[in-house]
Protein backbone atom coordinates (compact mmCIF):
# COMPACT_ATOMS: atom_id res chain seq x y z
CA UNK A 1 0.00 0.00 0.00
CA UNK A 2 1.33 3.53 -0.87
CA UNK A 3 0.02 6.44 0.86
CA UNK A 4 -0.59 9.18 -1.26
CA UNK A 5 1.69 12.26 -0.98
CA UNK A 6 0.80 15.73 -0.63
CA UNK A 7 1.70 18.20 -3.62
CA UNK A 8 1.23 21.25 -1.78
CA UNK A 9 4.80 22.13 -3.07
CA UNK A 10 4.19 22.01 -6.90
CA UNK A 11 2.77 25.11 -7.16
CA UNK A 12 5.54 28.31 -5.86
CA UNK A 13 1.98 30.63 -6.16
CA UNK A 14 0.88 28.46 -3.64
CA UNK A 15 3.92 28.96 -0.97
CA UNK A 16 3.58 32.41 -1.87
CA UNK A 17 -0.03 32.74 -0.87
CA UNK A 18 1.53 32.04 2.59
CA UNK A 19 1.03 35.10 4.77
CA UNK A 20 4.18 33.82 6.56
CA UNK A 21 5.80 33.15 3.33
CA UNK A 22 5.08 36.31 1.61
CA UNK A 23 6.41 38.24 5.04
CA UNK A 24 9.89 36.23 5.11
CA UNK A 25 10.85 37.21 1.94
CA UNK A 26 9.36 40.96 2.10
CA UNK A 27 11.49 41.31 5.42
CA UNK A 28 14.56 38.97 4.40
CA UNK A 29 14.74 41.52 1.43
CA UNK A 30 14.64 45.07 3.51
CA UNK A 31 17.34 43.61 5.85
CA UNK A 32 19.85 42.41 3.32
CA UNK A 33 19.33 45.65 2.05
CA UNK A 34 20.17 47.45 5.28
CA UNK A 35 22.92 44.92 5.87
CA UNK A 36 24.83 46.21 2.43
CA UNK A 37 24.18 49.41 3.19
CA UNK A 38 24.85 50.26 6.61
CA UNK A 39 26.97 47.22 7.73
CA UNK A 40 28.76 46.50 4.69
CA UNK A 41 28.55 50.04 3.19
CA UNK A 42 30.18 51.62 6.89
CA UNK A 43 32.38 54.26 5.84
CA UNK A 44 35.09 53.04 8.55
CA UNK A 45 35.37 49.68 5.91
CA UNK A 46 36.90 52.42 3.20
CA UNK A 47 39.49 54.63 2.51
CA UNK A 48 39.42 57.73 3.47
CA UNK A 49 35.68 57.08 4.99
CA UNK A 50 34.28 56.92 1.03
CA UNK A 51 32.52 53.98 0.39
CA UNK A 52 33.38 55.43 -3.44
CA UNK A 53 37.20 54.44 -2.48
CA UNK A 54 38.81 51.34 -2.25
CA UNK A 55 38.40 48.67 0.83
CA UNK A 56 40.66 48.50 3.40
CA UNK A 57 43.01 46.60 3.50
CA UNK A 58 41.54 43.14 4.62
CA UNK A 59 38.39 44.68 5.29
CA UNK A 60 36.19 42.14 3.83
CA UNK A 61 32.87 44.20 4.55
CA UNK A 62 33.86 46.42 1.92
CA UNK A 63 35.17 44.26 -0.35
CA UNK A 64 31.74 42.85 -0.55
CA UNK A 65 30.06 46.48 -0.10
CA UNK A 66 32.10 46.52 -3.65
CA UNK A 67 29.64 43.93 -5.06
CA UNK A 68 27.17 46.47 -5.95
CA UNK A 69 23.50 46.59 -6.17
CA UNK A 70 23.17 43.02 -6.72
CA UNK A 71 24.87 42.02 -3.06
CA UNK A 72 21.50 42.93 -0.85
CA UNK A 73 19.60 40.87 -2.90
CA UNK A 74 21.96 37.79 -2.65
CA UNK A 75 21.72 38.30 1.23
CA UNK A 76 18.06 38.12 1.41
CA UNK A 77 18.09 34.84 -0.70
CA UNK A 78 20.71 33.64 1.78
CA UNK A 79 18.82 34.83 5.10
CA UNK A 80 15.55 33.16 3.39
CA UNK A 81 17.65 29.68 2.74
CA UNK A 82 17.96 29.92 6.46
CA UNK A 83 14.57 31.00 7.72
CA UNK A 84 12.60 28.56 5.71
CA UNK A 85 14.95 25.66 6.73
CA UNK A 86 14.74 26.65 10.27
CA UNK A 87 10.79 27.02 9.76
CA UNK A 88 10.78 23.20 7.93
CA UNK A 89 12.79 21.78 10.23
CA UNK A 90 10.35 22.81 13.21
CA UNK A 91 7.57 21.93 11.58
CA UNK A 92 9.25 18.41 10.27
CA UNK A 93 10.37 17.66 14.01
CA UNK A 94 6.69 18.04 15.05
CA UNK A 95 5.36 15.54 12.37
CA UNK A 96 7.53 13.05 13.60
CA UNK A 97 6.41 13.45 17.02
CA UNK A 98 8.43 11.78 19.72
CA UNK A 99 11.69 9.50 19.73
CA UNK A 100 12.92 7.92 16.28
CA UNK A 101 10.00 6.86 13.71
CA UNK A 102 11.98 3.76 12.58
CA UNK A 103 11.88 2.47 16.41
CA UNK A 104 7.87 3.43 16.45
CA UNK A 105 6.65 1.93 13.55
CA UNK A 106 8.91 -1.33 14.29
CA UNK A 107 6.90 -1.36 17.42
CA UNK A 108 3.73 -0.65 16.01
CA UNK A 109 4.39 -3.75 14.00
CA UNK A 110 5.12 -5.90 16.97
CA UNK A 111 2.17 -5.37 18.77
CA UNK A 112 0.22 -5.64 15.40
CA UNK A 113 1.81 -8.97 14.57
CA UNK A 114 1.16 -10.06 18.29
CA UNK A 115 -2.70 -8.67 18.24
CA UNK A 116 -2.03 -6.33 20.44
CA UNK A 117 -4.35 -3.97 18.72
CA UNK A 118 -4.88 -1.73 21.87
CA UNK A 119 -1.41 -1.28 23.45
CA UNK A 120 0.02 -0.08 19.58
CA UNK A 121 -3.27 2.71 20.21
CA UNK A 122 -1.31 3.42 23.27
CA UNK A 123 1.90 3.59 21.29
CA UNK A 124 0.88 5.99 19.09
CA UNK A 125 -0.88 8.30 21.96
CA UNK A 126 2.99 8.39 23.79
CA UNK A 127 4.17 8.89 20.07
CA UNK A 128 2.90 12.32 19.08
CA UNK A 129 2.65 13.58 15.79
CA UNK A 130 1.57 13.13 12.31
CA UNK A 131 3.07 9.84 11.73
CA UNK A 132 1.27 8.52 14.63
CA UNK A 133 -2.01 10.29 13.94
CA UNK A 134 -2.21 8.77 10.34
CA UNK A 135 -1.23 5.18 12.29
CA UNK A 136 -3.89 5.89 14.94
CA UNK A 137 -6.66 6.37 12.42
CA UNK A 138 -5.43 2.72 10.98
CA UNK A 139 -5.65 1.10 13.92
CA UNK A 140 -8.95 2.54 15.24
CA UNK A 141 -10.54 1.19 11.71
CA UNK A 142 -9.15 -1.75 12.24
CA UNK A 143 -10.61 -2.00 15.85
CA UNK A 144 -14.00 -0.94 14.80
CA UNK A 145 -14.22 -3.61 11.97
CA UNK A 146 -12.37 -6.79 13.08
CA UNK A 147 -15.61 -8.08 14.60
CA UNK A 148 -18.02 -6.54 12.34
CA UNK A 149 -19.80 -9.59 9.74
CA UNK A 150 -21.81 -7.27 8.16
CA UNK A 151 -19.50 -6.43 5.51
CA UNK A 152 -17.09 -8.43 3.44
CA UNK A 153 -13.87 -8.49 4.02
CA UNK A 154 -12.02 -6.59 1.10
CA UNK A 155 -14.50 -3.90 2.00
CA UNK A 156 -13.47 -3.33 5.28
CA UNK A 157 -9.78 -3.94 3.93
CA UNK A 158 -10.75 -0.68 1.60
CA UNK A 159 -12.03 1.27 4.28
CA UNK A 160 -9.26 0.58 6.33
CA UNK A 161 -6.20 1.83 3.39
CA UNK A 162 -8.95 4.82 2.53
CA UNK A 163 -8.80 5.47 6.45
CA UNK A 164 -4.89 5.52 6.47
CA UNK A 165 -4.63 7.53 2.87
CA UNK A 166 -7.42 10.37 4.34
CA UNK A 167 -5.85 10.73 7.68
CA UNK A 168 -2.40 11.52 5.56
CA UNK A 169 -3.85 13.92 3.45
CA UNK A 170 -4.81 15.55 6.75
CA UNK A 171 -1.86 15.47 8.59
CA UNK A 172 0.96 15.70 5.99
CA UNK A 173 -0.26 18.33 3.73
CA UNK A 174 2.47 21.01 5.51
CA UNK A 175 5.39 18.60 5.26
CA UNK A 176 6.53 19.92 1.85
CA UNK A 177 4.85 23.11 1.83
CA UNK A 178 7.71 25.80 1.29
CA UNK A 179 10.10 23.64 -0.33
CA UNK A 180 9.69 24.90 -3.39
CA UNK A 181 10.88 28.41 -2.43
CA UNK A 182 14.38 26.41 -1.70
CA UNK A 183 14.50 24.66 -4.61
CA UNK A 184 13.63 28.50 -6.41
CA UNK A 185 15.92 29.59 -4.13
CA UNK A 186 18.63 27.53 -5.47
CA UNK A 187 18.14 28.15 -9.51
CA UNK A 188 17.53 32.18 -8.82
CA UNK A 189 20.52 32.72 -6.91
CA UNK A 190 22.95 31.42 -9.41
CA UNK A 191 21.43 33.36 -12.47
CA UNK A 192 21.64 36.62 -10.08
CA UNK A 193 25.79 35.17 -8.82
CA UNK A 194 25.75 35.37 -13.03
CA UNK A 195 24.15 38.43 -13.69
CA UNK A 196 26.34 40.14 -11.06
CA UNK A 197 29.23 38.76 -13.01
CA UNK A 198 28.05 40.12 -16.51
CA UNK A 199 27.72 43.42 -14.39
CA UNK A 200 30.70 43.62 -13.33
CA UNK A 201 32.94 42.77 -16.20
CA UNK A 202 31.25 44.99 -18.17
CA UNK A 203 32.02 47.85 -15.42
CA UNK A 204 35.59 46.60 -16.01
CA UNK A 205 35.61 46.18 -19.32
CA UNK A 206 34.12 50.38 -19.74
CA UNK A 207 36.69 51.58 -17.55
CA UNK A 208 39.83 49.55 -19.59
CA UNK A 209 38.18 51.06 -22.42
CA UNK A 210 38.34 55.24 -21.50
CA UNK A 211 40.91 56.84 -23.52
CA UNK A 212 44.00 57.72 -22.00
CA UNK A 213 44.82 55.55 -18.65
CA UNK A 214 42.70 53.12 -17.54
CA UNK A 215 40.55 54.25 -13.88
CA UNK A 216 41.83 51.92 -11.60
CA UNK A 217 39.09 52.74 -9.09
CA UNK A 218 36.68 51.59 -11.43
CA UNK A 219 38.25 48.36 -12.69
CA UNK A 220 38.73 47.40 -9.85
CA UNK A 221 35.26 47.60 -8.54
CA UNK A 222 34.31 45.89 -11.52
CA UNK A 223 36.29 43.01 -11.33
CA UNK A 224 35.10 42.82 -7.58
CA UNK A 225 31.50 42.83 -8.59
CA UNK A 226 32.26 40.24 -10.59
CA UNK A 227 33.55 38.52 -8.48
CA UNK A 228 31.87 38.64 -5.18
CA UNK A 229 28.31 38.26 -6.73
CA UNK A 230 29.28 35.41 -8.39
CA UNK A 231 30.80 33.92 -4.80
CA UNK A 232 27.61 34.78 -3.03
CA UNK A 233 25.37 33.14 -5.69
CA UNK A 234 26.89 30.40 -6.21
CA UNK A 235 27.64 30.13 -1.96
CA UNK A 236 23.81 30.62 -1.27
CA UNK A 237 22.49 28.31 -4.26
CA UNK A 238 24.78 25.58 -2.97
CA UNK A 239 23.48 25.86 1.16
CA UNK A 240 19.55 26.09 -0.30
CA UNK A 241 20.17 22.46 -2.17
CA UNK A 242 21.73 20.98 0.62
CA UNK A 243 18.92 22.00 2.46
CA UNK A 244 16.54 20.95 0.41
CA UNK A 245 17.85 17.34 -0.01
CA UNK A 246 17.92 16.74 3.43
CA UNK A 247 14.15 18.34 3.74
CA UNK A 248 12.96 15.93 1.13
CA UNK A 249 15.11 13.00 2.27
CA UNK A 250 13.37 13.22 5.97
CA UNK A 251 10.03 13.59 4.42
CA UNK A 252 10.43 10.00 2.33
CA UNK A 253 11.62 8.70 5.57
CA UNK A 254 8.09 9.97 7.29
CA UNK A 255 5.69 8.60 4.40
CA UNK A 256 8.16 5.55 4.38
CA UNK A 257 7.19 4.70 8.15
CA UNK A 258 3.66 5.26 7.55
CA UNK A 259 3.61 3.23 4.21
CA UNK A 260 5.47 0.56 6.47
CA UNK A 261 3.14 0.50 9.41
CA UNK A 262 0.08 0.74 7.21
CA UNK A 263 1.05 -2.12 5.00
CA UNK A 264 1.32 -4.18 8.51
CA UNK A 265 -1.95 -3.53 9.64
CA UNK A 266 -3.66 -4.36 6.38
CA UNK A 267 -1.57 -7.53 6.45
CA UNK A 268 -2.52 -8.62 9.72
CA UNK A 269 -5.80 -8.01 9.44
CA UNK A 270 -5.95 -9.77 6.54
CA UNK A 271 -4.59 -12.71 8.55
CA UNK A 272 -7.53 -12.25 11.01
CA UNK A 273 -10.58 -12.17 8.51
CA UNK A 274 -9.04 -16.10 6.70
CA UNK A 275 -9.53 -17.50 10.46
Amino acid sequence: MKTTQTSSSSSLAESLKSGFAASVILIELFIGFLIWKFVLGNPANFEGGDPASHPLEGNFLGIFYKGGYLVPLAIGLLLMVFTFAIERAFTISRAKGKGSVKAFVQRIRLLVAGGNISQAIAECDKQKGSVANVVKAGLLKYNELVNNNAIESEKKIALIQKDIEETTQLELPMLEKNLVILATIASIATLIGLLGTVLGMITAFASMAQAGAPDSVGLANGISEALINTALGIGTSAVAIIFYNLFTSKIDALTYGIDEAGYSIVQNFTATQKH
